[in-house]
């Protein structure tokens, strides 16, 4: 498993090895050991969620406020999507930065997003599935979201046009805005 460092140094990308031949592939997708040196740190995922959604979907930013804040290992498994994670750590050096980055099911790449990150992505292909797992059980009561387009934040998407979102999501606030962080 190859680690790549990105701009915030607590986000990193996993890069499986992957073994190919005319039958198709075989890659270990996780491996415990490797992933807490990765991280420096004892993680316990306890729950998988999977999502699939359409070209233009926009999901996001969401997060979870102590005491369920909850990191993730994000996986593109069909399709192709672009994945960001925001620092909303108020007492971090990168707070307010982001980083983006394309997961595929073809790169077979996976983004560590720690606790005190909002995470969101856009569907990039027709259709994109991905699968996340989490170290904390989503609570209702400790949920936020900021808005997908908070100037502050200016993520740059790839856009091709108006995102698809949820209610939820069209009404989201400004990280400036938010209460939770």
């Amino acid at each position: 498993m190859n680690v790549i460092k990105t701009e915030i140094p607590d986000v990193l990308i996993f890069e499986p090895k992957v073994f190919g031949d005319e039958r198709g592939f075989f890659m270990e997708s996780f491996n415990n050991k490797q992933f807490e040196e990765a991280v420096g740190r004892k993680v316990e995922f306890i729950q998988d969620n999977h999502s699939k959604s359409i070209k233009g979907v926009l999901r996001g930013l969401h997060y979870q406020a102590p005491p369920f804040a909850q990191a993730k290992l994000v996986r593109c498994v069909v399709g192709e999507v672009f994945d960001v994670a925001v620092d909303i750590r108020k007492d971090s050096k990168t707070y307010g930065d982001w980083v983006g980055v394309l997961l595929s099911a073809e790169n077979k790449q996976q983004l560590w997003i720690p606790e005190g990150f909002a995470h969101g992505f856009l569907v990039i292909s027709d259709i994109a599935e991905i699968i996340y797992k989490t170290n904390n059980y989503y609570s209702v009561e400790s949920e936020g979201g900021i808005i997908w387009n908070d100037k502050a934040l200016n993520i740059s998407w790839p856009l091709e046009q108006e995102p698809i979102l949820s209610h939820k999501d069209s009404i989201a606030i400004s990280l400036e805005e938010n209460s939770f962080v």
